[in-house]
């Protein structure tokens, strides 16, 4: 089995080769656009059991179906974001040459739009599997889990805490910088209404997660895909809401006053996009990195009626230590190219991760992680 990581040597795409080094019987190769930060990445892997290659590759070449095709990949793994605005020529470069395709797709109608490939990759005999990462690769898995606890869910709401400490990724900056201040729609009692991204403030204890009893964080809106997924997939639900925090308060906060000032200069005719501030933010961030901790998490939080018909609340929450946290959203495309390569994930199709997993698989994939789990009632 011939699994291509794209951006291989990236935040996620990095833990994702480093894990599957350790698999026998697999050929990881490392991509990207520069061949010599692709090799830096393979000399720091201690004994790895899998055959590794290294190639360079731009996702945005002309020629890329031939450069795929060159590589014989199984399997291609995608976590060349950001996906927001993207077009699908990727995955469809990938079903050409008969492969595979997984990506670690956050956009909101990359993800939702997904389906569009279903016919091609039925006819091909190949999974496309889009958004294998927290959201909505995790939240949907939680939620199978605990849905038998309830008659009727009625309200799902989900928060990401990451430790400040921990690697940031560029591309998922751009992500949220890109809807920052902008107006989406969100199910909110029964209602589609539109909110807008980084607002709506709030302030959630997450036991476990901080020092001292500060084990609360300020969180603020995300436009996810699973905002639409949800609600399609659980039609009982009446409220899906998702928001994460910034551990330090000066990025949260500036954060939320560069969102203000989006969302007022639009209500104004004013085109204003934190992406053009981009670098500077991001090397700013970069600069405070050394304060704050390495612990993040996630927190599900749901609500519906019981078996009993009394009403029922039910909280999940991860902890991950150790600047463990990036592992996480790296860990659903290593669980299903592990179930393709075992051949444990029949059939074939263009979806978003859904159902495709449960959360035990996902949390076995990520035994030796300082990952800890928690479940209230």
């Amino acid at each position: 089995m011939r699994i291509l990581v794209l951006g291989g040597y990236g935040l996620f795409g990095s833990r994702i080769c480093r894990t599957l080094s350790g698999d026998a019987g697999l050929t990881v190769i490392v991509a990207g656009r520069s061949r010599a930060r692709a090799e830096a990445l393979v000399a720091t892997l201690q004994a790895p059991r899998a055959h590794i290659e290294t190639a360079e590759i731009d996702t945005a070449a002309s020629d890329l179906r031939a450069r795929l095709a060159a590589l014989r990949p199984d399997v291609v793994i995608d976590t060349a974001g950001p996906f927001q605005q993207r077009d699908y020529r990727v995955a469809e470069a990938v079903l050409a040459v008969g492969a595979h395709c997984i990506d670690l797709a956050d956009g909101r109608d990359y993800v939702n739009g997904i389906g569009a490939l279903d016919a091609a990759a039925r006819a091909a005999g190949r999974w496309v599997i889009s958004g294998a990462s927290s959201v909505p690769g995790l939240h949907a898995a939680v939620i199978d889990a605990l849905l038998p606890r309830f008659s009727r869910l009625e309200t799902a709401e989900t928060a990401i805490f990451p430790g400040n400490r921990t690697p940031r990724g560029w591309a998922t900056t751009l992500s949220i910088l890109g809807y920052s201040g902008r107006p989406y729609r969100c199910l909110i009692d029964g209602a589609w209404r539109t909110v807008y991204g980084w607002q709506s403030l709030r302030r959630l204890r997450v036991p476990g997660l901080g020092t001292s009893g500060r084990d609360a964080r300020w969180v603020a809106r995300c436009d996810v895909p699973d905002l639409d997924l949800l609600p399609a997939r659980y039609p009982t639900l009446r409220t899906v809401e998702f928001r994460a925090g910034l551990e330090l308060r000066r990025m949260h906060f500036g954060l939320w006053l560069g969102s203000c000032t989006v969302r007022a200069g639009r209500a104004l005719g004013l085109p204003l996009d934190l992406r053009r501030i981009g670098r500077p933010l991001y090397r700013l961030s970069e600069y405070w990195q050394h304060t704050g901790s390495d612990t993040g998490g996630m927190q599900v939080r749901l609500r519906g009626l019981g078996h009993d018909g009394e009403p029922l609340r039910v909280t999940w929450t991860l902890i991950a230590r150790n600047g463990d946290g990036p592992q996480i959203p790296a860990t659903a495309a290593v669980l299903l190219a592990r179930k393709l390569a075992s051949g444990t994930l029949p059939g074939a199709g263009a979806t978003a991760c859904v159902g495709v997993f449960s959360l035990e698989e996902f949390l076995d994939t990520l035994a030796g992680q300082r990952i800890e789990v928690h479940l209230q009632d």
